[in-house]
């Protein structure tokens, strides 16, 4: 009786979420890292694209302009994963969606410049952006199934028991499309 006992202590213990929780509540946090380190990648590069750019297409300020300031605007919104609430997501999300639009702008203003879209430099740095962009991708794609796999442990039952008795973690907040309708449409290329 007593081996049972404790066997049946050990087997709670194990799969009650005491490890799992804490676990899967670190991956979030190092998965959130990647995805800002890959938003800050995408920061550093703007400036020597729109340097660039600017060389060829000096009379299209406006966009230029609005590239700069939508980075300035994105590097300002952080949060660790620990400060992610639903508000604190849509901030940072706001964010990064005007600099993502801004840097559309610029691509396409950059199709008017036959010499520049020819430029080795512009090439490279529209490479780089395009693998950071895709970095990016990945990143919140890595976010978003670590998000899921913390939420499962901390709502669905056993773990849940766990959780609701001694940990009291709530479930994290996940990246959502602000604008399906934008999401849906591929942007329009117009010159």
């Amino acid at each position: 009786m007593k081996y049972l006992s404790l066997l049946f202590v050990m087997l709670f213990t194990v799969s009650c979420g005491m490890q799992s929780i804490p676990t899967a509540l670190n991956q979030v946090d190092a998965d959130w890292a990647e995805v800002q380190n890959q938003y800050k990648r995408r920061a550093d590069l703007v400036p020597n694209l729109v340097e660039v750019v600017k060389g060829y297409a000096s009379h299209e300020k406006e966009t230029l302009v609005g590239v700069v300031e939508a980075r300035a605007k994105a590097t300002q919104v952080n949060f660790t994963a620990d400060q992610l609430t639903e508000e604190n997501m849509k901030k940072f999300q706001q964010a990064q969606g005007g600099l993502s639009s801004a840097l559309s702008r610029l691509m396409v203003t950059v199709e008017k410049y036959p010499d520049l879209k020819a430029n080795e430099n512009f090439r490279d740095l529209q490479a780089q952006l395009e693998g950071t962009e895709n970095r990016i991708t990945v990143a919140r794609k890595r976010y978003i199934d670590a998000i899921n796999n913390f939420n499962n442990l901390v709502t669905v039952p056993p773990t849940s028991w766990y959780n609701s008795i001694f940990l009291k973690h709530a479930k994290k907040p996940q990246f959502a499309v602000e604008n399906i309708q934008d999401a849906q449409n591929a942007p329009a290329v117009k010159f």
